[in-house]
């Protein structure tokens, strides 16, 4: 069977660079969706992109539809033949609406029943003659944010300058928005031309011939090898963003880089303004020594080739030249005044209209980061430290830099407490208060900064919930999910056994103190604990805790951080246990049983007790459970789980011998009660029920 390679290229105005690489997937994906749902076989789909364009290149096409057997399922035996033995007018009927005869009809047996089945033989389809529905493939990539143009009422990212459907050879004929499709592309804006491809698998090639690098692998690679080489060459060190990387990438179609250089006394503004400046700004790499001290030059990328980059290097210094000085005016301007005193601006700055000013807030967090001081156990000097920084963690808001550079708020309070003398203590948890920001991010590394982080962080969420600011499907503008993450992630790490919901109160306590309390502290309390507990899922799945195991531990007591994910760690290493599997048999038993309880009583009257069973199995809960309890408190999971695991044979040997459900009532009510009892042990630990133990195990 002949086979040709598809090309499918869709040009457009320059495309947003954070934009790229994902529609250039979604087509991927939504291409191979189209090619199997129309059952096409090809060798594979590869896929390509530039600022200017998203294409697919498919190898090995065949030229015909795949053939398909179709079965279809018509009346029941005793319709499709009549009396006579005959087929009957409904199964003639089947037959001729499958276009086959009734001699090609025969019965299968479903569900006890026999009925009529017919095959027809589908032959697959020209290949050319589905090809235009590629349209549909195009317009079926989603974008973050779309655009209309001209009077077309078609919504895409940016404007469709041309298309490129060719099958071989042949042009696949479709339009889109008025453009109609073609062979013909452009090449680089300033370098190339509009060009003929003659055959799809000339695609690469003629591109390149153009001065553009289809391949955005193949890209990023020369970028990253140019960059490197310069290093070497200069005896530097170039470091890399992944994002810069990515998004330069997707700024060029061929790639050059060169170098420029900015004058020395721009070294004296703090690096993280001179890098932020040249990334955010110009998208340019830093440059430093073998020490990994900034030097006065930088690394772009040139969208074009070798010719006349001296001229490219001066208008880059140019305009850099500009934007250090901005930074450096900003700079100096900030340390005119000391860092305290701007405290007195934060009250004009509102920080939610329900809940008042950022200098509000402070004060929230600072207390906040006082009681948790507390509860942990701070010594005196850490909580003059941790008040102090609370006070001063959001000054660096209204200065000059964090006003132009949003992205160095919290870095910036750091230098300018420095500055104006404060201890480096506590100019390092200003820093650290903001940490994590995203997942991936580094945890405050000083115990202050860990209080003001966490207090900041659960100010944000308790107000939040305290207002009916909650999360719902993707919405979450205060990044709530996010930030109570990275409020466990902190509790993880300073292995704090504190009770998280107990802080939560605390910190609903100030709320609602302050008037801000929009809604009853019953139902934010509630809501905060789904919430949490959603939270509790991710963290537990990220420290590589089974779905199952999960589920039967987030049952019970939630505000103990680290002891939540050891007990999980636990249950994960007991799974291999010989014994586990019956030790849950035995509680699931119980749990199981106690549900049918008409109430929630534990109430148990010994003198109902009528088999020695019912006894022993009351004395050895009533010695246990304290025990278990003392022990789960001191986080003592192995003493714990023995403890538990003790009652065991009592509980088989209580189902060997004893009918709950007895006829008496009153001995059933009493003997579902000590059921409940025993369950309410068993759950203290963990909802056993919920393990799934698989055949391997």
């Amino acid at each position: 069977m002949s086979k040709r390679t598809l090309l499918l290229e869709v040009g457009l105005e320059e495309v947003p660079a954070r934009f790229v690489t994902d529609a250039m997937n979604k087509l991927k994906e939504q291409t191979e969706k189209w090619f199997d749902e129309n059952r096409l076989g090809y060798e594979k789909i590869i896929a390509y992109s530039t600022p200017r364009r998203l294409a697919v290149l498919v190898t090995g096409l065949v030229e015909v539809q795949a053939d398909i057997e179709e079965e279809a399922k018509g009346p029941s035996k005793k319709i499709a033949i009549d009396n006579a033995g005959e087929w009957s007018k409904a199964a003639q009927g089947f037959a001729k609406g499958k276009g086959v005869s009734v001699e090609e009809l025969y019965f299968k047996e479903v569900k006890g029943e026999e009925y009529v089945f017919a095959t027809k033989h589908v032959a697959g389809k020209e290949v050319k003659a589905l090809l235009p529905q590629l349209k549909e493939v195009i317009l079926s990539v989603s974008f973050p944010k779309n655009m209309k143009w001209g009077s077309h009422d078609l919504r895409y990212v940016r404007p469709i300058k041309w298309i490129v459907a060719l099958f071989g050879n042949e042009i696949i004929s479709f339009d889109i928005a008025g453009v109609k499709t073609n062979r013909f592309t452009f090449g680089h804006r300033f370098l190339g031309d509009k060009v003929d491809i003659n055959d799809a698998d000339n695609y690469v090639e003629t591109l390149l011939s153009q001065h553009v690098i289809a391949d955005p692998v193949e890209r990023k690679q020369a970028i990253q090898s140019q960059i490197k080489q310069m290093a070497e060459d200069e005896k530097w060190q170039i470091p890399i963003d992944d994002d810069l990387l990515e998004e330069v990438n997707n700024l060029v179609e061929y790639p050059t880089a060169l170098y420029g250089q900015f004058d020395e006394r721009f070294l004296n503004v703090p690096d993280d303004v001179l890098v932020t400046s040249m990334r955010e700004h110009q998208r340019y790499f830093p440059v430093k020594n073998d020490t990994g001290e900034l030097l006065p030059y930088f690394v772009t990328i040139r969208n074009g080739d070798h010719r006349h980059l001296e001229n490219v290097q001066k208008g880059n210094e140019k305009v850099l030249r500009a934007r250090l000085a901005d930074s450096e005016f900003f700079y100096k301007e900030d340390l005119k005044s000391t860092f305290e005193s701007r405290f007195s601006k934060l009250e004009s700055i509102v920080y939610h209209e329900e809940l008042g000013s950022v200098g509000d807030k402070v004060r929230r967090v600072k207390k906040l980061a006082m009681i948790l001081a507390d509860m942990v156990g701070a010594t005196s000097k850490q909580k003059e430290q941790t008040e102090r920084a609370a006070h001063l963690s959001k000054v660096d808001l209204v200065t000059h830099m964090v006003n132009e550079f949003p992205e160095l708020e919290g870095r910036m309070g750091e230098e300018y407490a420095l500055k104006s003398g404060e201890s480096k203590e506590v100019s390092q948890a200003i820093r650290e208060h903001y940490l994590p920001k995203q997942s991936g991010d580094p945890l405050p590394q000083s115990s202050v900064g860990s209080f003001v982080s966490v207090a900041d962080k659960v100010d944000t969420l308790v107000t939040s919930f305290a207002i009916g600011q909650i999360p719902t499907g993707s919405q979450d503008p205060h990044g709530l999910r996010r930030q109570t993450a990275g409020v466990m992630k902190i509790f993880l790490a300073e292995a704090w056994d504190l009770d998280l919901f107990q802080f939560v109160e605390k910190a609903i306590d100030i709320v609602e103190s302050r008037g801000l309390l929009k809604r009853s502290k019953q139902q934010v309390i509630s809501d905060l604990t789904e919430f949490v507990k959603l939270r509790y899922k991710i963290l537990l799945h990220d420290e590589g805790i089974r779905y199952d195991v999960v589920d039967a531990i987030l049952t019970t007591q939630l505000g103990r951080v680290s002891f939540i994910v050891e007990k999980g760690r636990f249950l994960m290493k007991e799974l291999s246990s010989q014994t586990f599997k019956k030790d849950v048999e035995a509680f699931s038993r119980v749990t199981n049983i106690a549900k049918k309880a008409q109430d929630d009583s534990t109430v148990v009257d010994p003198s109902l007790f009528v088999e020695k069973q019912e006894i022993q199995l009351q004395k050895i809960t009533d010695e246990k459970a304290g025990k278990l309890l003392e022990l789960l408190d001191k986080s003592k999971l192995e003493e714990a789980y023995q403890e538990l695991k003790s009652i065991e044979p009592s509980i088989h040997d209580y189902f060997d011998h004893i009918m709950v459900m007895d006829e008496d009532a009153t001995v059933k009510r009493n003997r579902l009660a000590q059921m409940n009892m025993v369950a309410k042990m068993i759950e203290s630990f963990a909802d056993f029920q919920a393990i799934v133990f698989h055949s391997e195990e």
